[in-house]
């Protein structure tokens, strides 16, 4: 056990040093290497955390999705604590997302916030997943919480395909995707950059998520342990 432990921790220690490493990398190369963009000058930049913090965001819920509909298939709560410890974390680049695109708008289009379909429908995933949240923290039965949790989690990420979509069905002034096409329109420079940033955003999604589940499992079984005691306590 001691020994598996010490693995484990020196695996997620290697993780942890190759995130810190890639996102090193990822902001040199935004500073030095990405060239500036003719249009829209320096704010551009904020392109190369945009898009991961979207990507990651896309990610999270996803995982969400896989946890909860593992957990109402085999009732195991590890994968509620997947689930769980994922839906936080999206909830937290889905703000990022939200954030760094308004600091984006604000000098292109004049204005922090618009109405505009891809926007409204990307606040109401955050609000989606807001809910999962709090409808976790204030449902006392974990059973009962976790399958509740499970329904949201899965009916939520139908939100995402319309996000993905909707500069396609509808008339909006976010413009069209540039990289997730045939052909991506972007220089060779700026495309070793995204992938540089997809690459450590990534490796930070996945770093939080090792450590966000491990916390969860425990905290799981530690109620087991509770509830063992109460048991005992009670034939007393």
């Amino acid at each position: 056990m001691l020994k598996d432990s010490a693995q484990s921790r020196g695996k997620e220690t290697v993780l942890a040093a190759a995130t810190l490493i890639a996102a090193a990398v990822a902001v040199l190369m935004i500073i030095f290497y990405a060239p500036t963009d003719r249009v829209q000058g320096i704010v551009q930049r904020i392109f190369y955390f945009h898009l991961p913090i979207i990507w990651v965001s896309y990610l999270a819920f996803l995982v969400v999705l896989v946890g909860s509909i593992a957990y109402l298939w085999k009732r195991n709560l590890r994968w509620d604590a997947v689930a769980r410890a994922s839906a936080e974390i999206g909830v937290v680049f889905a703000t990022l997302m939200l954030v760094t695109g308004s600091l984006w708008a604000k000098p292109i289009w004049n204005a922090w916030w618009t109405w505009d379909a891809r926007l409204t429908s990307a606040l109401v995933l955050w609000f989606i997943y807001v809910g999962y949240i709090m409808l976790r923290a204030y449902t006392p039965d974990v059973e009962h919480g976790a399958r509740l949790g499970a329904v949201v989690g899965i009916v939520g990420f139908a939100d995402i395909p319309v996000i993905h979509f909707s500069v396609q069905w509808w008339r909006t002034i976010h413009p069209e995707p540039i990289v997730a096409r045939s052909n991506p329109q972007l220089p060779p420079e700026m495309m070793a950059t995204l992938l540089v940033c997809l690459v450590s955003v990534t490796l930070l999604y996945v770093t939080l998520m090792v450590f966000r589940t491990r916390l969860e499992w425990l905290r799981d079984e530690n109620r087991v342990l509770e509830g063992r005691r109460s048991l005992e306590v009670g034939h007393v």
